[in-house]
């Protein structure tokens, strides 16, 4: 699974760039996006009141993503990876491509983490 999701990134990545030359050539405006991949236990279902319910997760490994996400840009990548998922990535044996960025404070986490990136 963790290696579909690192698949799913790149595939992602690759759409993303063939969209953007497409956009330059109409003269229109580019987008990149930023992505967080972590391991860890969620909960979701539907939050709210009646009057408005959203559908969402939470949970500490959904703060760690979005923690994450938001240190892509001060760490010059689009894609960052968490030791949790590294973990399992290497047990599975489909840690190829990955490399340690050091560790890094997320906020509102206790210890700093190791974050990784794909190749880029």
């Amino acid at each position: 699974m963790c290696r579909a999701a690192l698949d799913g990134v790149v595939a992602v990545r690759e759409a993303l760039a063939a969209l953007n030359e497409a956009r330059q050539a109409a003269n229109q405006p580019v987008f990149d996006v930023d992505i967080a991949l972590h391991q860890g236990e969620v909960m979701y279902g539907n939050i709210g009141s009646r009057d408005r319910l959203d559908f969402t997760v939470i949970g500490p490994a959904v703060n760690e993503a979005s923690r994450m996400e938001a240190l892509c840009g001060e760490l010059g990548v689009s894609v960052l990876v968490s030791r949790k998922l590294y973990d399992l990535t290497v047990s599975s044996g489909t840690a190829k491509g990955l490399r340690s960025l050091g560790f890094h404070e997320l906020r509102g986490v206790r210890e700093a983490q190791e974050l990784f990136t794909l190749g880029e």
